[in-house]
């Protein structure tokens, strides 16, 4: 018996020794801590990637960085939206998409409601009247050339601005934003939860326009949309396979935490925000979810809408919009 014992106990630590072999570490780069994220989050603090056989080390490099960061082997994946990827192609980069964690653009266009009341703000008014408001103010949009700030622009666009010499942009990061609205060192911000919520808080700002939730969106186009794509050199998913099959894995995982475990999803939420106000942290999780499909694959319509967000912008002129896009997405690791 105790010989048997003995060769049980070596058959485990044969086995949890092999187990741990199969632990592959990954690198994963954000560029800002924000809900839109939040499949990561789950990913890392539910122990999913952990599940998956990753041992994931997560930085955040603001705005594009974290895309320039993959793009130049410093990274192995990131957090980074379809403008990013359909930007990057168009530039002859070798990156993929392998999954898209969230399929709405995630931002509103918000200003400070005095400003609003001054300007006689219509919240039913079309689009391209209620965008013309954001003339002369200065507009936090997190970092340049990244997802809010192509919103903010695409905006501008719409209500007939120049997006380059009507507005002001301020590289402000969500964190900030609040602070900065506060104490008037912008009017207004590209912006999503919980910053939205608590600008909103007694009415203080008000939303210009809605690029999530509103039905439909502002702009119609907008939705679905390539919002936050897990972002990869082709060169890693060839020479590393297993490493896109664990994340691949680990975001349909994710998602499917998001929505079955809504008590769980918030606990890391307000830790990953900092949040403690119920309401709020219920509003972001509400947001969250509507955006976080089940099935975290990639479509050549949500990144058409990518592209077209690009061009709008003005970050991409109409001829480089991408002719097919064939190649630059793979849904082959979210099974």
């Amino acid at each position: 018996m105790r010989m048997l014992g003995l060769l049980t106990a070596a058959a485990l630590m044969v086995t949890a020794a092999a187990a741990r072999a199969d632990v592959e570490k990954a690198s994963v780069a954000l560029p800002a801590i924000v809900p839109i994220f939040a499949s990561l989050y789950v990913a890392q603090d539910a122990g999913i990637y952990k599940d998956v056989g990753l041992d994931v080390t997560e930085q955040v490099i603001q705005g594009i960085g974290s895309a320039n960061a993959v793009i130049s082997g410093s990274i192995d994946f990131s957090s980074s939206s379809g403008v990013t990827l359909t930007r990057a192609v168009a530039r002859q980069q070798p990156v993929i998409g392998i999954a898209n964690t969230y399929d709405r653009s995630g931002f509103w266009i918000i200003i400070k409601k005095s400003i609003a009341d001054q300007r006689h703000f219509d919240p039913k008014a079309p689009l391209a009247e209620r965008a013309k408001l954001m003339k002369g103010l200065k507009i936090a949009i997190g970092g340049f050339q990244a997802i809010p700030d192509a919103y903010a622009k695409a905006i501008a666009h719409i209500g007939g601005l120049d997006p380059d010499t009507d507005f002001v942009r301020a590289a402000i990061g969500p964190q900030d934003t609040l602070g900065a609205m506060k104490a008037g060192t912008v009017d207004g911000a590209s912006i999503g939860p919980p910053v939205l919520e608590q600008l909103e808080k007694d009415n203080f700002a008000v939303v210009i326009a809605n690029g999530t939730t509103a039905n439909p969106t502002d702009p119609p186009w907008l939705a679905p949309i390539a919002a936050n794509v897990i972002f990869v050199r082709k060169q890693t998913c060839a020479e590393h396979k297993s490493l896109c099959v664990k994340m691949g894995e680990a975001m349909v995982k994710a998602a499917a935490y998001v929505h079955d475990n809504p008590d769980g999803t918030k606990k890391i939420i307000a830790q990953r925000l900092k949040l403690t106000d119920p309401a709020v942290i219920d509003d972001t999780y509400r947001i969250v979810v509507s955006g976080t499909s089940l099935k975290p694959t990639l479509d050549a319509k949500e990144l058409e809408a990518a592209d077209r967000l690009n061009i709008e912008a003005g970050f991409m002129p109409e001829a480089a919009r991408l002719k097919s896009y064939d190649g630059i997405f793979t849904n082959e690791y979210v099974k």
